[in-house]
């Protein structure tokens, strides 16, 4: 099966899932609070299991970096627990991050330009970073009539805040990979890596908005 193929296929297997997270809330089980603890515990899981299987040398490094970065997952798992807890503010979170991926990834590729980070990923630029924050901005404000039923000023703010955490949590993703010598942290998500890989615009997210709340 083609890469595309893979990818299209997990993304769509993904969004049903938390349809079906979405419909168990509808019934009063906490399913996207205990989908979020699972998802967090995974990418703690994949973390040390990169740093266990990787050589020594490389370990020590950036040793203190390593696991500084390894109890910032141990709070992200409290942090899903505890925003989890209103999927109003998930949800919304998570359309934030998804519209700043794929705007930045789209735009990005379409009109290249001049490079973020090279030395830590090779193909995030400025140009994807500034669409992706406004993909995302323009998804948070669209939320206020959409879901919540009345237009919210502050999500405004909300929706920049959020997506240049995301895209920042990607960069960090990226920096751990490239000093582990890695290309992807897992593979239980074909064509997309593993679940750090594909959930790391959380790393700074969830945190700072469980401070806020």
């Amino acid at each position: 099966m083609a890469e595309t193929s893979k990818r299209v296929l997990v993304a769509v297997g993904m969004l049903g899932i938390v349809c079906i997270a979405g419909v168990l809330e509808h019934f009063g089980i906490r399913a996207v609070r205990w989908l979020g603890v699972f998802v967090t515990v995974g990418m703690l899981y994949e973390m040390v299991s990169c740093l266990f299987n990787a050589k020594r040398e490389v370990v020590s490094k950036h040793s203190w970096l390593f696991f500084l970065f390894l109890a910032w997952l141990i709070v992200l798992v409290a942090a899903a627990y505890f925003v989890g807890a209103s999927v109003r503010n998930m949800l919304l979170l998570l359309v934030i991050i998804c519209a700043a991926d794929i705007g930045a990834w789209f735009f990005g590729k379409m009109f290249g330009g001049d490079k973020m980070w090279e030395r830590v990923s090779e193909h995030k630029t400025w140009t994807g970073q500034i669409a992706g924050v406004v993909c995302g901005t323009i998804v948070a404000l669209a939320f206020g009539p959409l879901v919540v039923g009345n237009y919210l000023p502050e999500l405004l703010w909300i929706g920049i805040a959020v997506a240049l955490l995301s895209q920042y949590g990607d960069l960090t993703a990226s920096w751990i990979k490239r000093n582990l010598g890695i290309k992807d942290f897992g593979t239980i998500l074909p064509g997309h890596g593993g679940l750090l890989d594909r959930f790391d615009g959380w790393i700074y997210v969830l945190p700072i908005v469980w401070m806020m709340m």
